[in-house]
Parts: C-alpha cells; sequence; structure tokens
C-alpha cells in the first residue's frame, strides 16, 4: 500500500472516531477518584524510583 493512500485512510477513520467521541464522554470524576488515581500515580513513581536505585550497575555483575 502506498504511503499516501495509508495516510488518507487513516485521516479519515481518525476523523470518523473523532465526531463520535461526544457519544462516549465519562461523568466529571468526583474528589475521591481524583485523589485516589493520584495516590496510585505517586505510588508507582515511588516504587519506580526504588527499582531504578536498587538496579546493580553492569561493571558491578560478574556472570558465574
Amino acid at each position: 500500500m502506498h504511503a499516501d493512500v495509508h495516510h488518507l485512510l487513516h485521516t479519515v477513520a481518525a476523523a470518523e472516531l473523532h465526531s463520535r467521541t461526544g457519544e462516549f464522554r465519562l461523568p466529571p470524576a468526583d474528589l475521591r477518584t481524583r485523589v485516589g488515581w493520584t495516590l496510585v500515580e505517586v505510588g508507582l513513581r515511588l516504587t519506580a524510583q526504588g527499582r531504578d536505585a536498587a538496579a546493580p550497575r553492569a561493571a558491578a555483575f560478574r556472570p558465574a
């Protein structure tokens, strides 16, 4: 498939999906939900930082 045709088909599909987004709007989240997801995000960031800090350095690794 030519790149121009692929781009045209993608543009048409994206426009169709964009026009239908009004049907699927989520209700606004309440404060409890937003705070909960914020805590989840903070927890994930803390675990990712801990994992990076605890990772062994490549120079310290010696295969048996």
